[in-house]
């Protein structure tokens, strides 16, 4: 009842006239970045976060613009892969293998709205899951200690990579770049400055949304110089007709089941820290595709392989909220973009937010629910219109994508300084792309470096030096075996699920 009373309230701070827009126009905009093949969600909350600075939002209508932002991208990641195989996002990847081959048949439009409404229901439910299990997750985290906390970091770490790389050297290797980033600055507790170079710009420490933006935004935009013309070949491919765009009942019936199974799935994967939205879609897809067996036509236009993979990404998006205000761990890299954005409006995710900004977190969901409506309400009759969208040059794109980030960055720092920093974390994120090391171990390294070391130095002295404190308790041992089992799994793993067709 307290929480039903506590989601009544949030009702009341998301159902202003400046929210609503606020929700509307991050709906909007996410529809659209997630439809432009190269952008996605991590890409566009980045580039919205100059934006909520420069205009001087407050912490919750700034949460729920860029929230219904990472919803929208989700939804819109569909577009493109529909309609010319490019998936919008790393999510929508799995969408492609039947999406597209029904677009080729001419069910474009059926295909749309079917995925349109899979990622409805996902995303609902994943709200309303994450009604549910937030607040007894935040129970659970009021008995956590130094060493606790510790272990979980050391889960956090261990398995965002395991699903960003197939190779886990690659991801150890962002991890500890990560880590080594979060040093550089003034130690808090002895006063040494460590990794400045005597650059007095550096004691601060790296500003971790200068990090960002650099490593998601600008990176993309040195990615455009190099290869200039193939991205905007892309941009204007043929496309093919819509046709119908309101589905049969028959295809409606035919995928219900798929989209409550990759509801499932998908949330679960959501909320284990690191899997996100990429694990979802894919055990949804190979989940509904070992269901139907010989019935299903997978790869060949199978609206169930459109309609589990959307359920499943979209769920995974909500249950990946669940461990970052519950416990101040992100569950995605889109989620470690906005859990730097709260710490940059000086709000502490974790079991404490509930108790302490409880107008901001449930204001925060309730606009999630009150966003969900409003993106099946779009989605639906301006299906055209973000077709469309799909032909700007990305030579027009990228140019309004740079000149966001310096203008935005320079708005929040007022530093030269820090925008010479952003250029040098586009080109290390350019390099990393090159080499497909995965930057959200490097993002979750800076973000959480800082955290993990005063846990670990508060369990250290809480102990007197004995190593044992950080592996004592039943909890902390379980997240470091976790931990252990989420870095090796996947090198197994991907050689025996690995989808066929």
């Amino acid at each position: 009842m307290d929480t039903l009373n506590a989601l009544m309230s949030g009702f009341g701070v998301a159902l202003t006239w400046q929210n609503l827009f606020l929700a509307f126009v991050g709906v909007f905009l996410g529809t659209v970045i997630g439809a432009l093949p190269g952008l996605g969600p991590s890409n566009g909350v980045a580039i919205m976060i100059p934006v909520v600075f420069t205009t001087g939002l407050a912490a919750t209508p700034a949460l729920i613009l860029l929230t219904s932002v990472y919803y929208g991208a989700m939804y819109g990641g569909r577009i493109s892969s529909i309609l010319l195989n490019i998936p919008g996002d790393e999510p929508a990847m799995m969408t492609t293998l039947d999406g597209y081959p029904m677009a080729r048949k001419g069910q474009a439009g059926e295909a749309l709205a079917i995925s349109g409404i899979a990622s409805f229901v996902g995303a609902f439910v994943a709200t309303i899951g994450l009604v549910v299990l937030a607040p007894q997750l935040v129970e659970v985290a009021l008995l956590f200690g130094p060493a606790e906390y510790f272990a979980m970091f050391t889960l956090a770490f261990a398995t965002l990579g395991g699903v960003t790389s197939s190779n886990q050297a690659k991801a150890a290797f962002a991890t500890c770049l990560g880590l080594t980033l979060a040093f550089v600055g003034v130690d808090g507790q002895t006063g040494v400055p460590r990794f400045t170079f005597g650059n007095v710009h550096l004691y601060d420490g790296i500003d971790f949304l200068v990090a960002i933006v650099g490593m998601f935004a600008l990176s993309e935009v040195f990615l455009f110089i190099e290869e200039r013309g193939k991205v905007g070949s892309h941009t204007t491919a043929t496309m093919p007709e819509l046709g119908r765009v309101v589905p049969p009942w028959s295809m409606i019936k035919q995928t219900s089941g798929s989209m409550g199974r990759g509801t499932v799935v998908g949330f679960i994967a959501g909320v284990l820290p690191g899997a996100g939205a990429s694990l979802g879609s894919f055990l949804a897809y190979t989940l509904e595709k070992r269901t139907a067996g010989k019935t299903g036509q997978f790869g060949q236009g199978d609206p169930r392989g459109v309609a589990a993979p959307e359920a499943g990404n979209n769920a995974a998006a909500g249950g990946a909220l669940v461990p970052m205000l519950a416990l101040g761990v992100p569950g995605s890299g889109t989620t470690a973009v906005l859990l730097a954005m709260l710490m940059a409006l000086d709000i502490t995710p974790g079991p404490l937010l509930f108790q302490q900004q409880p107008d901001v977190v449930w204001g925060l969901i309730a606009a999630l629910f009150i966003g969900n409506f409003m993106l099946l309400a779009l989605n639906l009759p301006m299906v055209g219109l973000f077709t469309r969208l799909l032909k700007i040059p990305s030579m027009y794109l990228m140019p309004a994508v740079a000149m966001i980030s310096f203008i935005g960055i320079y708005g929040i720092t007022n530093s030269t300084f820090d925008l010479l920093v952003m250029v040098g974390f586009g080109l290390l994120g350019w390099v990393l792309r090159k080499l497909e090391v995965p930057m959200v171990p490097v993002i979750l390294g800076i973000l959480l470096g800082e955290l993990m070391e005063k846990n670990l130095r508060r369990a250290l002295t809480i102990s007197d030096g004995e190593l044992s404190v950080l592996y004592g308790s039943p909890l902390a041992m379980s997240f470091l075996v976790v931990a252990l089992i989420g870095f090796v799994l996947p090198i197994f793993a991907r050689r025996f699920i690995q989808p066929r067709g």
